[in-house]
């Protein structure tokens, strides 16, 4: 049986992350038109870097290695996805980065975009990625499990090398672009 005097009754002054969100919601009215198409063209550039990672991994690649070739986009994704997340103030430019990330995709390669989009994998990725520690390794650690080789050192050796070098191109082009 619940007492009254478990329930709880907020007061006047929202709580800090009530305030934090009102403050991003403001901050996304007043975006100027240079601020939107420097996101935009952010997140067009990091496509592009996106898509022509993918054209150089297949060249001479087998048959075998397909899968892996499809975790790789999908990380890489992932990376980039991050990358508009953590590296601006702004949700509202991550956002639209993003999205023109998505778009840039699905207009110059869509036989690629299905792999760029939010799946499963992504969920594997969040989890390794909001645990806060070690996230390069963890990262690492998933897309050797995604790649069918749980515990393996090598694939989590190259999963962490791909997840660190696609964030440092996606945090380049964000220097490129000037945001913030």
């Amino acid at each position: 049986m619940n007492l009254d005097n478990d329930i709880k009754i907020a007061g006047d002054k929202p709580s800090a992350s009530v305030k934090q969100n009102l403050i991003r919601s403001d901050n996304a009215e007043i975006l100027t038109k240079e601020e939107t198409q420097k996101a935009k063209n952010w997140g067009k550039g990091v496509a592009e870097k996106f898509i022509k990672d993918i054209a150089d991994s297949l060249v001479g690649e087998r048959e075998t290695n397909l899968e892996m070739l499809s975790q790789r986009r999908m990380l890489l994704s992932f990376a980039a996805s991050i990358g508009f997340e953590t590296l601006t103030q702004n949700d509202t430019l991550g956002g639209l980065a993003q999205k023109s990330f998505l778009d840039t995709i699905k207009k110059q390669d869509p036989k690629h975009y299905v792999t760029a989009e939010d799946n499963g994998a992504f969920s594997f990725y969040y989890l390794a990625f909001r645990r806060g520690s070690d996230v390069e390794r963890r990262i690492g650690q998933t897309f050797a499990m995604l790649c069918s080789h749980d515990g393996d050192p090598i694939y989590q050796e190259l999963g962490e090398a791909l997840y660190c070098w696609f964030l440092s191109v996606v945090k380049a082009e964000a220097e490129k672009y000037s945001i913030q």
